[in-house]
């Protein structure tokens, strides 16, 4: 199943190739030139990295 930009929000866990993750910060950003995108911190449940 793929997310959308704005289904993403902070404190939210997804999976990434099997991996389970939590998203610790999420900022939307508008270049100057080009298109829109997001930008997450993500965090590894399984070992904290």
């Amino acid at each position: 199943m793929a997310l959308g930009m704005s289904d993403l929000k902070k404190g939210m866990k997804i999976e990434v190739d099997g991996i389970p993750y939590k998203i610790t910060d999420y900022a939307h950003v508008k270049p100057g030139k080009g298109a829109a995108f997001v930008r997450c911190k993500i965090k590894n449940f399984l070992n904290s990295k």
